[in-house]
């Protein structure tokens, strides 16, 4: 694209840029301690909780350097939405950078991936929240469906009320996987400094060592879970949508967002590697957090129990928060008319009940996933929502290149918070996702399956635009958005 090209759009974009409509009718009642445990929560979920367990079984310890590499992009990415939220909060976050510097067809696709990213999203949650359950013997004979309905009512039900209430919910949510993360890592690491034996097995280096090292299949399997992995950090980028309800973004997101970093690297790359070094990494299984594996074999009464009650929590929190986030992204697209009428409606809580709603319903579809294929439920949902958050991550690091592009050009003004390293950063984070995807043909079975979806997501999303491109354009003219 020539200067003069560029210069022409952003000049053409400067009478809107700092209005979205989408950003109206909101409260601003997220305080500092929300937003920060908000984006604690974003960096645990269900990708650690559970899929650390099966990821762990194939590839090894090498796990760690999995999620160590994965964590620098995705703080890349959330980094990169930090600098846009300071220079315009927004809760239609990405989606309304994206028409600022995109256009309503880039607005249109991020809202739309990130929206199957959330979908799918919710059916690996309410999946996980029914494994989770089947773990107490009161719940064994429980219909696996039934379960993961009972927990997509319970929260969405608590997400509508108002954004007050989504978060505490989310505070003490975070609340409780720190505390917990916390005491089995400061367990973990009494174990292997004492020695002392988990069942029969005595933890230590011998656990790597003895049992076919770093990387005991080889170097392959790391490679082909990082799609896995990605997952894991798939709401870091809550936060910046966050900041829409919030009384001080300037003051509060920085804070937040470089926190992700050292979390990233505690909780994150220091649990897999307790892991790796409690046990061997043949004990752990899909079927089974990890953790909840550890504490089994470790014999302490109850201990077990309480550690699934918190990777519970972490699977409703995570259910709780693709809820509320994809409510203010499908609001934004709908008062520009890129979605549904209906998700623009608010409730008096000051909700968007209609974008909430709509997104509970895929999470009906994954209760008849969890009735009729509950074996491959978590990792059929899975493989799709790495494609969503491929894509909205993506669509991230475009806004970002081209917000660095109009700041060069003189049109904006870069907040004193940037992303490092610009333009470098977001082209090698674009090249790392493209990588992924190879990574996941190249996996075969679900992951190639999965990648060869996207040219049905392509062609869904083109269908999807020439229904809503009149209306998108008679909105942009000043007709009634109803």
């Amino acid at each position: 694209m020539s200067d003069r090209t560029l210069t022409a759009a952003a000049t053409a974009a400067e009478p809107v840029r700092h209005v979205d409509a989408g950003d109206e009718g909101y409260s601003k009642d997220l305080k500092s301690r929300h937003i920060n445990m908000i984006a604690i929560g974003g960096a645990i979920g269900t990708g650690l909780f559970l899929g650390a367990g099966g990821r762990l079984a194939g590839a090894g310890p090498s796990l760690a350097i999995a999620y160590a590499v994965c964590g620098i992009f995705a703080f890349f990415v959330v980094r990169a939405l930090g600098e846009l939220v300071l220079y315009r909060p927004s809760s239609g976050a990405f989606v309304s950078y994206a028409r600022e510097f995109m256009g309503e067809k880039g607005a249109y696709t991020a809202g739309w991936l990130y929206f199957l990213n959330w979908s799918t999203t919710t059916v690996a949650d309410i999946t996980a929240a029914a494994v989770y359950a089947h773990y107490w013997s009161m719940f064994t004979d429980v219909p696996q469906w039934l379960l993961a309905l009972i927990a997509l009512s319970v929260v969405l039900a608590a997400n509508l009320i108002s954004v007050k209430y989504f978060g505490e919910m989310e505070f003490w949510f975070s609340i409780i996987k720190v505390a917990a993360l916390t005491v089995f890592m400061l367990v973990g690491i009494y174990l292997v400094a004492t020695s002392h034996k988990i069942g029969d097995h005595t933890p230590g280096l011998s656990s790597v060592t003895d049992h076919g090292g770093l990387f005991p299949a080889g170097l392959l399997p790391m490679l082909l879970v990082i799609q896995g992995v990605v997952f894991a950090y798939a709401s870091v980028e809550l936060c910046g949508v966050a900041a829409g309800e919030t009384e001080n973004p300037q003051k509060i997101m920085p804070k937040a967002i470089n926190s992700i970093m050292w979390r990233v690297g505690v909780f994150y790359v220091g649990s897999v590697v307790l892991l790796a070094l409690l046990l061997p990494y043949t004990s752990y299984s899909s079927d089974q957090s990890p953790f909840v594996t550890v504490f089994d074999k470790l014999g302490i009464p109850g201990a077990a129990g309480v550690m699934n009650l918190v990777v519970l929590t972490a699977a409703l929190s995570s259910l709780n928060s693709g809820l509320y986030s994809t409510g203010r992204i499908l609001r934004s697209m709908a008062m520009s008319g890129s979605a549904p009428r209906f998700t623009a409606r608010m409730n008096k809580g000051k909700v968007p009940y209609g974008g909430v709603l709509f997104t509970a319903a895929f999470g009906i579809a994954g209760v008849a996933l969890n009735k009729f294929m509950p074996g491959e439920a978590f990792e059929i949902v899975l493989n799709l929502a790495s494609l969503g958050i491929l894509g909205t991550w993506a669509m991230v690091m475009l806004c970002s290149l081209f917000f660095w592009r109009r700041a060069k050009a003189g049109l904006v003004e870069r907040p004193a918070y940037r992303l490092p390293w610009a333009p470098y950063t977001q082209i090698v984070t674009l090249v790392f996702l493209a990588t992924v995807l190879v990574l996941m043909w190249s996996d075969g079975g679900v992951g190639r399956w999965t990648v060869s979806m996207l040219p049905v997501i392509g062609a869904a999303l083109v269908i999807g635009w020439l229904c809503v491109r009149k209306r998108v354009a008679a909105i942009a003219a000043g007709a009634p958005r109803d």
